[in-house]
């Protein structure tokens, strides 16, 4: 297998697509630097989970400032490392604002936004992992996070709607997107070496 030459890649999905689990697998795969995003650090996101309307923005402008703080760093991992891979992608934050914030919130966090992704590292490119709203619901309830567990079947399924539309008419960064019904890069290792083949090839033709 050709040796793939990219620098930096995402990961990206919604929640319970698996995009961790699988940044991880390619980090090691690679021998890549890893950088996961701190949801967990984020003290608001429990009580969003409860009230969103209550909690939005707190959680969104937190979430906002942990990503970019994460990627001021990447110009500092760069020097040292030869790959990178993240589980996320900056502008997935603009996915969240969009369908949390109220117009008067979007507009202050929009104007936020705006000044700090002209200073965020661009990625070679990003792999987006699609999946239906069942089994993200599945992967959640197994995984058992206590913060997960008041996140509705309707709040994942808007969410899972809306980054289906991003990607299909973002064109900014190129972008692999893999199908996760018919894949299981965890228990199958088959299946594994094929989304290294798609990184690879694709890191080539760059």
């Amino acid at each position: 297998m050709a040796r793939a030459n990219f620098k930096y890649i995402t990961v990206e999905g919604v929640i319970g697509a698996g995009k961790t689990s699988l940044a991880k697998k390619l980090s090691d795969w690679f021998g890549a630097y890893l950088v996961c995003e701190e949801f967990e650090k984020n003290p608001f996101l429990a009580d969003f989970y409860k009230d969103q309307r209550s909690y939005a923005f707190q959680t969104q402008i937190f979430f906002l400032l942990s990503r970019f703080r994460q990627q001021e760093q990447l110009r500092q991992y760069d020097l040292f490392h030869t790959k990178i891979i993240s589980d996320y992608m900056f502008q997935k934050d603009r996915i969240f604002a969009t369908m949390n914030l109220s117009d008067a919130e979007m507009k202050l966090y929009d104007g936020i936004a705006r000044i700090m992704e002209q200073q965020i590292a661009v990625p070679d490119f990003i792999i987006y992992l699609q999946s239906s709203t069942n089994r993200l619901m599945a992967n959640i309830r197994k995984r058992e996070r206590d913060i997960e567990k008041d996140m509705s079947r309707d709040y994942i399924e808007t969410l899972n709607d809306m980054y289906n539309s991003f990607f299909s008419h973002f064109k900014d960064i190129p972008t692999i997107i893999i199908n996760m019904e018919n894949i299981d890069f965890i228990g199958s290792e088959k299946d594994f070496k094929k989304v290294v083949k798609l990184v690879t090839e694709k890191s080539i033709g760059q």
